[in-house]
């Protein structure tokens, strides 16, 4: 084998030609798995309901570095407004574009060849590496990494160290590595009160008085100041619904919903019982029921600079000349469930057209990402 085995640029097209549109996955994980089982990694298949993901692993002793992603990828929009069809993976002008360019099956190819050509030089690494590739990242994430983590683990496996590929740049490569990831909670509040007429409010119960007594209490609360690595929390509203055509009716109902994106000074149970808290209070004089359905879909979590985010730092900075500041800026990812097993930090490719139209990297990126990925390698398990 050669280093020129896997040529990141190829196999980034090759994965984008397969529409894995979550939770289909049409063959981008049987390219993974060749690709990895042609560098000696023996590789198993985790189904899950109707996601598929992957584990594999080269090496039996420790420590264990873990490359994570997922090759499944949002729908591809308007396909009027594409310049090329988003599955043809089309070369122009140094841009690879496709859906999943960015995020992240580019990034999956660089781990790939970066790991190629690391063992090109390198054939027996002082421990393991393994890749966790998942099929659900962009939906529900019910069937990936949170179950294939308990199956592996199941199974005697333990992660030392792990790299997500997300694509974290916003503008240019070595411009952010991402060490943490703020939690966030979802709430829908169902105000029920009683019908009637505005000219007699007293036989009536208006929800719409209740509703904005109770979101007025939440927003005017200061959740903190910030955590270590972190802006303060915050609450958005982000709709409120009544439906009432009439000018002259109370109704029965109104609703809202909002989102709480929260740092390491709560948790989402924490969250949840100051809201439930906080509804009981709006209750009380109101004839009538305030309801909360919340979902926390990620807790907040940091990983304190240290090694790993040293690795990823001077990898990136070799190659590119930038050190990449570390960020705990926007919304979730896979990680979130990572942490619980080891250290995690994402770092991947430019991600300013992620989840567009005409979703596009430039391929000397790939190629430079292929790079850093490599020198985390040998930071890692050869360090000077």
């Amino acid at each position: 084998m050669t280093a020129n085995t896997i040529d990141p640029i190829r196999l980034a097209c090759d994965l984008i030609r397969k529409p894995s549109v979550t939770p289909a996955d049409l063959g981008a994980l049987d390219v993974v798995q060749s690709a990895l089982e042609g560098l000696g990694f023996w590789v198993k298949r985790y189904p899950f309901e109707d996601v598929d993901n992957l584990y594999a692993r080269l090496g039996n002793e420790g420590p264990n570095f873990c490359f994570a992603g997922h090759t499944d990828v949002v729908p591809t929009g308007d396909l009027a407004q594409w310049k090329v069809d988003p599955f043809e993976a089309a070369l122009q002008d140094g841009l690879l574009i496709g859906r999943g360019a960015a995020d992240m099956k580019g990034g999956i190819a660089a781990f790939i060849a970066a790991t190629a050509r690391y063992l090109e030089k390198h054939p027996k690494p002082r421990g393991s590496i393994s890749f966790l590739i998942t099929g659900d990242e962009e939906g529900v994430a019910l069937h990936g990494t949170k179950k294939l983590l308990q199956a592996i683990t199941a199974e005697g496996e333990v992660l030392d160290q792990c790299l997500v590929g997300e694509p974290t740049n916003p503008d240019v490569m070595g411009d952010m590595i991402k060490n943490g990831r703020r939690g966030s909670l979802n709430c829908t509040v169902t105000v029920t009160g009683i019908q009637g007429h505005v000219a007699y409010p007293h036989k009536a119960a208006n929800p719409v008085r209740a509703l904005i007594g109770f979101l007025h209490q939440i927003q005017s609360y200061k959740l903190d100041d910030g955590a270590e690595g972190f802006q303060p929390s915050n609450l958005e509203v982000v709709t409120v619904d009544v439906g009432n055509p009439a000018t002259n009716v109370i109704p029965e109902k109104a609703t809202a919903r909002f989102n709480i994106r929260f740092n390491t000074a709560h948790t989402g149970e924490s969250l949840s019982n100051w809201l439930r808290a906080e509804a009981q209070r709006a209750e009380l004089g109101f004839n009538g029921k305030i309801d909360l359905s919340i979902m926390v879909s990620g807790e907040a979590f940091f990983t304190p600079p240290g090694p790993l985010t040293h690795f990823i730092q001077e990898s990136c900075e070799a190659v590119t000349g930038r050190r990449p500041e570390l960020s705990t800026t926007g919304g979730t990812s896979d990680a979130r469930f990572i942490k619980d097993y080891c250290p995690v930090c994402e770092f991947g490719l430019v991600g300013a057209t992620m989840h567009q139209v005409n979703e596009r990297v430039e391929t000397r990126d790939i190629e430079t990402l292929t790079d850093i990925y490599e020198g985390v390698l040998e930071r890692y398990f050869d360090p000077v």
